[in-house]
């Protein structure tokens, strides 16, 4: 019996054990990576490799989250537009999501084939959710605490930061149904490190299951994050056991999709966090039985 099943433009992904949302960033200044796949044919090398490696979902952003240069909307349609198309065309099945906060941008995509929109900034245009609405997609309700695209939160306070994650995500995803999105499309994603510091993030983390109660579908994007770094006090190169240690707590939890750079390591503490609940049976037990 699975314990996540999602519907996103009628592909479902229903599962035993929580999903793998492969990261794609047609961008020359991500966090993380630096512009590794910036150019078409390396993210289409990406998006075959993540699916190899057994991801579900494939998320391609063309704005990074953190300030920096301007991306006017033509040129972020024009980052993400092609890649959606190659991936639609070559992978008809997969899950094609976009990290967007502009409607005009979802608006491109999901006429192209696109069937998640992956909100990271609250609805900060309303119309993403009309456009969500429009073409039956997906769509990730995050939490930001108010704060504008693509800007750095100064000393971000909370009387309760698991309460305030819980009230705006929730809300957000009852509007998103009012609007017309299928709900069961919607995600919540509490936003690790976005208007959080290192403490707060780590509090996030210990109360997954508070997230995992509202009933909607949690997805967690905490790969190579700072609050990994500080935690650890480690590099942007020394971050993968930190985070799939995070993985494996938010996973025992019952979050229910991770979006990810590392996918093949994350699908596979996911699949065993499964296994040791119950929920999954191992896949090849042969020892002594």
């Amino acid at each position: 019996m699975p314990i996540h099943d999602l519907v996103f433009r009628g592909r479902r992904l229903a599962s035993d054990h929580a999903l793998v949302m492969a990261i794609v960033n047609r961008t020359p200044d991500s966090f993380y990576d630096n512009g590794v796949t910036y150019l078409e044919e390396r993210a289409q090398a990406a998006i075959g490799q993540a699916i190899e490696d057994g991801a579900a979902v494939i998320d391609i952003g063309g704005v990074p989250a953190s300030p920096g240069p301007e991306v006017t909307v033509k040129e972020e349609i024009a980052r993400v537009l092609p890649t959606v198309d190659w991936a639609r065309a070559h992978f008809p099945d997969v899950v094609i999501s976009v990290d967007t906060y502009r409607a005009e941008v979802a608006d491109a995509v999901c006429r192209a084939g696109a069937d998640l929109i992956n909100d990271n900034w609250a609805a900060y245009e309303p119309e993403i959710l009309d456009v969500a609405a429009q073409y039956g997609a997906g769509y990730v309700c995050a939490h930001v605490d108010g704060i504008d695209p693509r800007t750095d939160p100064v000393k971000p306070q909370y009387d309760d930061v698991v309460a305030s994650v819980v009230k705006d995500t929730t809300e957000l995803a009852e509007r998103a149904v009012a609007k017309g999105v299928p709900r069961e499309g919607i995600m919540i994603d509490p936003c690790i490190d976005f208007s959080k510091n290192t403490y707060q993030s780590l509090t996030i983390l210990r109360n997954v299951d508070k997230l995992v109660a509202t009933g909607w579908p949690v997805l967690m994007a905490l790969s190579n994050k700072g609050v990994v770094g500080e935690t650890l006090d480690v590099g942007m190169d020394d971050r993968v056991t930190g985070t799939l240690a995070a993985t494996a707590h938010a996973a025992a939890q019952g979050a229910a999709m991770f979006r990810a750079h590392q996918v093949r390591e994350t699908r596979h503490v996911t699949e065993m966090i499964a296994s040791i609940v119950g929920t999954r049976p191992p896949k090849n037990a042969v020892r002594w039985l």
